[in-house]
């Protein structure tokens, strides 16, 4: 007998969804961001949705050594479907770690495995109470009014760091190993290709997306480079780190965009020219 779905309204992102579930982990899943609002999307996973979210994993990650949970297959094709549906509401999935610092927020991108979850932990263990984890993993950019807002997800990583809330771009950070700690702005081209790259809908990300979709992601993420600063920091993968971070973001805050855009910066010790205290 065909397993029945049941639904669960949810706000992600200042939209909301009635997406039908097989599962009844799924329908935990979803609780802190329930909601008795009217839906705008409506999320019902196939069979087609399924297979393309399998083909994706073992591409990016290989074959499992046992077979994917049926419910964790369902968990991120709903993630993949919803993603892809938020577009028409101007919101932009991306893959990092978003903290908010003094009631702003800030991304810092990377390949799986570079530091993203470790560097945002200096960060709360340096500055406490100031700061606070929007998503740890898989956050939402939000475009309106001019304004670009980071909001929390439940695809939030293995450490299950989240909240439903959101606050104010201030900037997105890729995060680079090295020995010693630097920061520094980056041109257009590279924020740019940095978007293009952690964008959960956009080259690669793992949603089928039309071509109308596919310049709508591009179009929010044009957008996005002259409502934030980018920054390349160069990471030790010690606390100073998140000390060295803040002061270059603090330092060159509005320079990336009116400066570091028009030429490409190194970012190693840009900051004692570029910036003022």
């Amino acid at each position: 007998m065909k397993e029945e779905k049941k639904p669960v309204t949810v706000e992600i992102a200042g939209v909301t969804a009635r997406i039908l579930c097989r599962f009844p982990e799924n329908l935990r899943f979803f609780l802190p961001y329930q909601t008795e609002k009217a839906p705008v999307i409506h999320v019902e996973i196939t069979p087609e949705d399924l297979a393309f979210s399998l083909s994706h994993l073992a591409r990016y990650f290989g074959e499992p050594s046992v077979p994917y949970d049926d419910a964790f297959l369902e968990n991120v094709s709903i993630q993949n479907v919803l993603s892809r549906q938020m577009l028409e509401f101007n919101v932009l999935a991306i893959h990092g770690s978003a903290l908010c610092m003094d009631g702003e927020a800030i991304i810092f991108t990377a390949p799986s495995g570079t530091g993203k979850s470790t560097h945002a932990r200096f960060w709360r263990e340096v500055f406490g109470d100031r700061v606070w984890m929007i998503n740890d993993d898989k956050p939402m950019i939000r475009v309106e009014d001019g304004r670009a807002l980071v909001c929390g997800t439940p695809w939030d990583g293995r450490h299950r760091l989240s909240r439903n809330a959101s606050a104010p771009l201030r900037a997105i950070v890729k995060l680079e190993r090295d020995t010693e700690n630097h920061i520094g702005p980056m041109n257009r081209a590279d924020a740019f290709q940095l978007l293009m790259t952690h964008g959960a809908c956009t080259k690669r990300g793992p949603m089928r997306l039309s071509g109308a979709a596919k310049l709508r992601a591009m179009a929010l993420e044009t957008a996005l480079l002259d409502m934030a600063d980018f920054y390349r920091l160069g990471c030790s993968m010690e606390r100073d780190a998140a000390r060295v971070a803040w002061e270059g973001i603090r330092k060159l805050h509005g320079i990336s965009r009116q400066k570091a855009f028009s030429a490409d910066h190194s970012g190693k010790k840009e900051e004692d020219r570029d910036g003022s205290a």
